[in-house]
Formats: structure tokens, C-alpha cells, sequence
């Protein structure tokens, strides 16, 4: 009965300095992971963790944005209401389109034929004023300012890239790299296709956290073929294509965006661009968030030609230059000037294409675009989603 007030006191003392300890190793931890994440110019810890929780479609809203300001005369899409058909193909049987949006987890789903709006489709939550994440679908948004900048004489497919941006020059086979090579895939540059979350410090996936993207290019310059000689996809293609349009336009692509297409076409709602950081540059190969029906109008302005309403926006040279695809394949898909051609059509089609089953989809013999923007898995059934699209567009 003596020793027990003695010993719990020391068992607290004991619990007590274990705690302390504890909370001071997670300090340290804590305090490192933030130094870290400085140190490699990439988000914060808690940011990190949010992006490994968040949708594909909503992780836009994680990083800083400069906004492209809906158009100050809107021109709203018509509406013709359709049916669609009853069943589609899928991996060799037939489901109904209700399926098909399920199995590939689509958020929003929109067709266009003749220019009017015949079927708008959005999953529960999803409105037509949300904005979505498009991931690669910008690169085909990035082609059309290009073409835009190239008709004006401000930008040539002959170009080398380190004439634009001499901080990049290595004096080596770099320095070839033209826009040209940019365009179409076939530049050379070493930065792999990582997608993985969990993988953050690679390729793609840490270009796509960065807050120093001109730091990450300019520590990003060996070759893995000669420029001009294969083709591979590669997003720093267009990361750097986007750089040097900046660069010659004198304007961030944000801007440029909203004085030269998004305001013209009429689009109704503010999309955001994404950044590296705040004030900073956007993130060109991916990350352009804006709603289903605004994505349809670039569709729209694609299968018109370049015009909108009475003003030619994209020049008809360019979308020629769009619609052949270049010598050099990327991918399963023949692609060109920063657009797919799906195989198996009727050599007419091309489509925007981002990870994760974003869509904008262009078949000028039908007159048809449909816009599918969706949380699937990366570069998962793009073949069998095509056909999908084939097989509306031709019902």
C-alpha cells in the first residue's frame, strides 16, 4: 500500500515523456515532409494527400488557376432533341448507353448534330454549369491557338524551339527540336507518360505538380531519339509547345484563350486554367477545367471549319493540317498536330483525348461531336468508347 502513490506517478512521468517523444517525432516528420516538398517545388503535404482522394474530374480545383472569362455575348447551343439509338457495341455484344456511361463512369455526356445540341446527359451532382478537368483535351485546344499564331506569321512549324527560348539551348541535339516536332509528338524529349499518383517524382506525374515549370523543362533536356526521327507521346511536348506560344503571343494562354476562342465561339461559363503556381504559367499539356457545353462549342468550331457565326476563328489551313495525320505514329492511333485519329472510321474523325476518358469527338461526315468527360481509368477502352460514338454518330 506504500509503493502504489510511488509508482503510477512514474508511470505517467514515463507515459508522459513517451507522448512527448512521439509528438515530437511527428513533428520532425511533419516539418521534413514540408521542407521536402519545397525543396522539390512541388505542393505541400496535405495537398499530396488530397490529389490521392480527389477525382480525376474535380482535381483541378487543388491547384492555383487563371480564369478564361465566359464570352461577353454567349451564344447559348441549340437544341433538337434526338433519340439515341437503343443499344451500342461493347466488347463484342451490345449494351444500352445507360450501361455504357455507367461502366466507363461518366460524369457528363453531350451530342451535337448539325450543330444543335440532341442529347445532354450529366450523372447525379453533375450540372451543366460544373466544370470538369480535361487533362489532354487541352492539347488539342493548344493546337488551334497554335494554328491561330502560326496564320498570323508569329510562329513557324520550322522554328527551333531554343530560337524562341534560348534559356533552354544545350548546344547538342536538343537544339534541332522544332515547332513542328512539338506538334507532333516527335521531339524526343525524355520525360515518360507517368500517370501514377502514387509515383509523384516521375515524368508526367511530377511535371503535372510542379510549381516551377520552367525549372522542370530546363532540367528536362536529354533525348531519347534524335528530333523529327520517331514519334512518342509525350505531354512535356506540349508543356513546351505552350511555353513557346506564350512566349511569341506575349500573352499567358489563358488569355490568349479568352481573346482569340473563347470568346468568339460564345462560351457561357468562366473556364480556369490551371498553374504551376499562383501568377504563374499554365500547365499547357493538361488542366484546362470548363463545362461539357463549352468543350462542345471547340467541337463545333472544328466541324465548321474554323468558323464561328460569321467569324473564321481557326484558319481552314490549319484544320487541313489537323485532319492529316503525321508520318511518325505515337501511339495505337495515327495523331497530328496535337489531334488523335481514331483507327478503324472513316479517315475523317479526329478526337480530343484525355486520361481518364475525356472526349471531344469530331466526325465532319455525320456533322456529329459528342463530348464525354468521365472519372475511367487512364487510357483505358478508347478503342471500345469510340465506336460507341461511331455507332451514334451513324444511327
Amino acid at each position: 500500500m506504500i509503493e502504489q502513490p510511488t509508482r503510477w506517478p512514474r508511470l505517467r512521468r514515463y507515459a508522459l515523456r513517451t507522448v512527448v517523444a512521439f509528438v515530437a517525432v511527428v513533428a520532425v516528420l511533419i516539418g521534413a515532409a514540408f521542407a521536402a516538398t519545397t525543396v522539390l517545388h512541388i505542393p505541400s503535404p496535405p495537398t499530396l494527400l488530397r490529389l490521392t482522394t480527389t477525382p480525376p474530374s474535380n482535381q483541378g480545383e487543388l491547384f492555383p488557376s487563371r480564369t478564361v472569362a465566359a464570352s461577353p455575348t454567349p451564344r447559348p447551343l441549340p437544341v433538337a432533341t434526338a433519340p439515341l439509338p437503343a443499344t451500342v457495341p461493347w466488347r463484342g455484344s451490345r449494351i444500352s448507353v445507360a450501361q455504357f456511361l455507367d461502366t466507363t463512369h461518366t460524369n457528363s455526356f453531350l451530342v451535337l448534330r448539325g450543330g444543335a445540341l440532341t442529347h445532354e446527359w450529366y450523372r447525379d451532382g453533375i450540372e451543366a454549369t460544373t466544370r470538369h478537368s480535361s487533362w489532354s483535351v487541352a492539347k488539342s485546344v493548344v493546337s488551334l491557338l497554335t494554328g491561330r499564331a502560326i496564320d498570323a506569321g508569329k510562329l513557324r512549324e520550322d522554328d527551333r524551339l531554343v530560337d524562341i527560348l534560348p534559356e533552354l539551348a544545350t548546344g547538342g541535339e536538343y537544339d534541332t527540336i522544332t515547332i513542328r516536332d512539338l506538334l507532333d509528338m516527335t521531339s524526343g524529349v525524355d520525360v515518360a507518360e507517368n500517370y501514377n499518383k502514387y509515383m509523384p517524382l516521375t515524368g508526367t506525374a511530377r511535371m503535372y505538380l510542379t510549381e516551377d515549370l520552367a525549372g522542370f523543362v530546363h532540367s528536362h533536356r536529354g533525348l531519347r531519339f534524335i528530333p523529327g526521327s520517331a514519334g512518342e507521346y509525350r505531354s512535356v511536348d506540349t508543356q513546351l509547345l505552350g511555353m513557346a506560344l506564350a512566349k511569341v503571343e506575349r500573352l499567358p494562354l489563358g488569355e490568349l484563350l479568352q481573346r482569340d476562342i473563347w470568346g468568339p465561339i460564345g462560351a457561357q461559363d468562366d473556364a480556369l486554367w490551371n498553374l504551376d503556381r499562383a501568377g504563374g504559367q499554365e500547365k499547357a499539356f493538361c488542366c484546362l477545367n470548363a463545362t461539357a457545353r463549352d468543350f462542345a462549342k471547340i467541337g463545333r468550331l472544328v466541324l465548321d471549319g474554323g468558323r464561328a457565326g460569321d467569324a473564321q476563328i481557326v484558319p481552314p489551313a490549319w484544320l487541313d493540317r489537323i485532319r492529316i495525320p503525321a508520318p511518325h505514329q505515337v501511339g495505337d492511333w495515327r495523331y497530328g498536330a496535337q489531334w488523335w485519329h481514331p483507327t478503324g472510321g472513316n479517315d475523317q474523325e479526329i478526337s480530343a483525348v484525355g486520361v481518364y476518358g475525356q472526349y471531344i469527338y469530331v466526325d465532319p461526315l455525320s456533322g456529329t461531336v459528342i463530348v464525354k468527360l468521365s472519372d475511367h481509368g487512364t487510357t483505358q477502352d478508347e478503342q471500345e468508347t469510340v465506336d460507341v460514338f461511331r455507332a451514334i454518330a451513324w444511327s
